[in-house]
């Protein structure tokens, strides 16, 4: 795809030099303060690359610099991807959003809704509609995750092995019974909460396509757009552009060797949830298509009717994350912002308290990266570093000011 770089003057594309520096203080502050290793933001505004700028370490002890080839645990930004694996399939008539899932995966056909009790001595009811596809896709069908740790169901999750990590050995399809055989933390569709969900719609697109979610993704996405950098671990040739992983501790950060190791060899669980590396050039080419309706240098994924809907909210009534979804960790506030088929989504600028557009769309990862794209406004930012937890600091907030004050035209 060619050397990446800036492609325009910030001013031709409506965007003042001199204001946008104030993103390159503000995140030098973090770096200098010993609160981030360093990081990399891609900035473009209609579809040209405007900013782009890397600072600090990928690996701090090393003092190695990080690059614009650098290579970084996305995480959760693999939800995006993977929902677009799932909506080509949609596409093709393989499922419909209301499908119970369980029509195919079995697993799910007994599942039930924890109501009292402890994890030890859990209380169940039935489920009350069963979990379906749509569930899976907007983070509402009663799943969690082990790392939350404010649920009972999310302590049965640590006790089988899943919490920021996995078992060693086990597959995907294995991981999914195993998830099946837990109740749910409320009936399907009657809250929100960040989940395994997209690791389940991972496995769901294996059966239904008949291969691996890798080589999916591979042949249906990163090679028709040209993110060749982009996979479930990085082969020894590339080992020494993977950024470091490091831990927030109290004043600083610490390196997280024992987390971040996983990244150095095939896994066996393939995570559509949090399972993916990227590059800043890989990933502005998947915002890229994101922000041309599903079509990118004549290649198209989805059908601009299909992303009009992904990037909708819905939450039902309406609502936001926060009046909607259940209390826990996160990364920007979750007020005046809604959710679609796996895309948080803005609803209101004055609710959310951030500079931004109704309708841009965004996620991000548990290592702080982050990306947004703003139809309105014809602009994409790509943010990548490798702090965990993502909700040590407020950098995507302020990376939304610091980036929308620049706009002048």
């Amino acid at each position: 795809m060619g050397e990446l770089t800036v492609e325009a003057d910030p001013a031709e594309e409506g965007l003042d030099a001199s204001r946008l520096g104030r993103v390159d203080r503000l995140l030098d502050r973090y770096v200098d303060g010993g609160l981030l290793p360093g990081w990399l933001l891609l900035v473009s505004r209609h579809g040209r690359v405007v900013y782009l700028r890397a600072s600090g370490c990928r690996h701090v002890e090393d003092g190695l610099p990080v690059e614009t080839d650098t290579l970084f645990r996305i995480y959760s930004m693999t939800k995006p991807i993977t929902s677009v694996a799932a909506m080509m399939l949609y596409e093709e008539g393989a499922f419909e959003l209301d499908d119970p899932v369980s029509r195919y995966l079995p697993a799910f056909a007994e599942t039930r809704v924890f109501s009292g009790g402890t994890d030890l001595r859990p209380v169940t009811v039935p489920v009350s509609e069963p979990v379906r596809i749509w569930h899976l896709l907007t983070h509402t069908a009663g799943l969690t995750y082990g790392f939350h740790r404010r649920d009972p169901v999310d302590a049965m999750l640590r006790a089988k092995g899943y919490d920021w990590a996995w078992p060693e050995g086990t597959d995907l399809a294995a991981a999914v019974e195993a998830w099946a055989e837990l109740p749910l933390v409320f009936q399907p569709g009657s809250s929100w909460n960040y989940s395994l969900a997209t690791d389940v719609l991972g496995r769901l697109i294996e059966v239904l396509a008949g291969t691996t979610l890798e080589d999916f993704f591979r042949q249906r996405i990163f090679a028709p757009l040209g993110m060749a950098q982009t996979g479930f671990w990085a082969p020894p040739e590339d080992a020494a552009r993977l950024a470091r992983l490091y831990l927030a501790v109290p004043g600083g950060m610490a390196p997280g060797d024992q987390l971040g190791g996983y990244a150095l060899s095939r896994p066996a669980l393939l995570s559509g949830g949090g399972g993916l590396l990227s590059t800043v050039g890989d990933f502005h080419r998947f915002t890229q298509m994101l922000l041309r309706g599903g079509e990118l240098d004549g290649v198209r994924l989805l059908g601009p009717r299909t992303l009009g809907l992904m990037t909708r909210n819905h939450l039902p009534g309406g609502a936001d994350l926060d009046t909607f979804g259940r209390p826990l960790f996160a990364e920007t506030p979750l007020r005046g912002v809604g959710f679609g088929l796996g895309f948080g989504v803005v609803l209101d600028p004055v609710r959310f308290r951030a500079l931004c557009t109704p309708g841009e769309f965004h996620w991000g990862g548990g290592a702080s990266t982050f990306f947004w794209v703003d139809p309105v406004e014809q602009l994409t930012a790509v943010f990548l570093t490798q702090l965990l937890p993502s909700s040590t600091y407020p950098v995507r907030t302020q990376l939304r000011q610091t980036v929308y004050q620049a706009l002048i035209t």
